[in-house]
């Protein structure tokens, strides 16, 4: 079986934001598959961490410690590590945060942002750059279908408007820089859930660590809806893109300075009370309750979906997964984290997270997706 046409074996990735949640499953994902992986990152941004728990600086070739505001050091570890292909994910991810300190959301999403492009500039053996940032940038109107890719970026929150800036920036460098060299595009995923996740303000997380010591999870907007979607699954968008950027790939549609939506599937918006419901009946005997006093003063947006049909048409991608299993796989993670397998805690999580890997696979193969060949 090969994956992304097995264009990542013996390639050279750099991954900013490698210790976060989804930066560590891409890492782990690039290892697997053979891949040379480097990472760039301030921290281990929560303890516990899914970096941490598969012990994953181990696997790599390069684990460098960095701001992404700070551009010298950026360009450095960029030159220095020489990569075939960035995947950027580095960024201060949190709505509530980025009200307490907008500043550093601006400086760490927009600047960081263009500090990466310039490091880019600055490697001529890079061949393709995919730049991440969030279905959070568009302008959100409330609206009952899917935002696409030529929508209004932006957003009232500044967590929001930084990533929809971060969007013009990028495509800036591309129309400015990027017409020849490295193949560039950026990406929107929308929720992503998963093992391994414990950043503040999230639903799952805040269901893990609550449920784990026995007491009921604090709900702030039970009705709120979002595209929630398996960590995996934009990860293999993600990856594809980036296999066909470096093959070259740009008929019938050109992908080169493109923005791609990668979402579940357009009947895939469940609310936040549905989401701690499913959870609940893979970890029974938790309750939930009302945080009342959660989003005292800030905005955010309770619908919120993607249209992904441009990811299809272009790239033959979908979601593999349903609901039901996107909530079964994330919460046997963390069952197997707090609780380990047959009796015994799990001491390193590296080879259940591969497990889910490879289960995640089979199922791809089974549903005929276009990356799994």
């Amino acid at each position: 079986m090969k994956l992304f046409a097995d264009i990542y074996r013996g390639k050279r990735v750099l991954i900013t934001g490698h210790t976060g949640f989804k930066g560590s499953w891409l890492a782990a994902w690039l290892t697997q598959m053979g891949a040379v992986v480097g990472g760039f990152s301030d921290c281990v941004p929560t303890t516990p961490s899914h970096f941490d728990a598969m012990n994953l600086g181990a696997h790599l070739e390069a684990d460098v410690r960095g701001d992404i505001r700070d551009r010298e050091a950026m360009v450095k570890a960029m030159r220095q590590f020489r990569p075939d292909v960035v995947f950027h994910l580095a960024a201060q991810a949190l709505v509530r945060k980025s009200y307490e300190d907008p500043a550093l959301t601006f400086e760490a999403n927009m600047m960081g942002t263009l500090n990466v492009l310039e490091a880019v500039r600055a490697c001529p053996e890079v061949q393709a750059v995919v730049m991440i940032t969030s279905d959070k940038c568009y302008r959100n109107d409330e609206l009952v279908w899917g935002y696409r890719e030529t929508d209004h970026l932006g957003g009232h929150d500044p967590y929001s408007a930084s990533k929809g800036c971060a969007e013009i920036i990028a495509h800036s460098y591309f129309e400015s820089f990027f017409k020849e060299g490295p193949a560039c595009a950026t990406v929107r995923a929308g929720n992503v859930i998963g093992g391994g996740d414990w950043a503040l303000d999230r639903i799952v997380p805040d269901c893990a660590r609550s449920w784990a010591a026995g007491q009921p999870v604090q709900i702030r907007s039970p009705w709120a809806t979002r595209p929630w979607q398996l960590v995996l699954e934009p990860l293999s968008g993600y990856l594809w893109l980036g296999a066909r950027l470096l093959l070259g790939l740009n008929e019938p549609f050109n992908l080169r300075s493109q923005a791609y939506n990668f979402g579940p599937a357009a009947d895939v918006n469940n609310t936040v009370a549905e989401v701690v419901e499913a959870l609940a009946m893979h970890w029974p005997g938790f309750t939930s309750e009302m945080d009342k006093n959660g989003q005292a003063g800030m905005k955010e947006c309770t619908l919120l979906k993607l249209c992904c049909d441009k990811a299809l048409a272009h790239l033959n991608w979908k979601a593999t997964l349903t609901f039901d299993e996107t909530i079964r796989y994330t919460a046997e993670w963390y069952h197997c984290f707090y609780k380990g397998q047959e009796g015994k805690q799990a001491r390193n999580m590296l080879d259940f997270t591969l497990g889910q890997i490879a289960a995640y696979v089979n199922a791809a193969e089974q549903r005929n997706q276009v990356w799994v060949k």
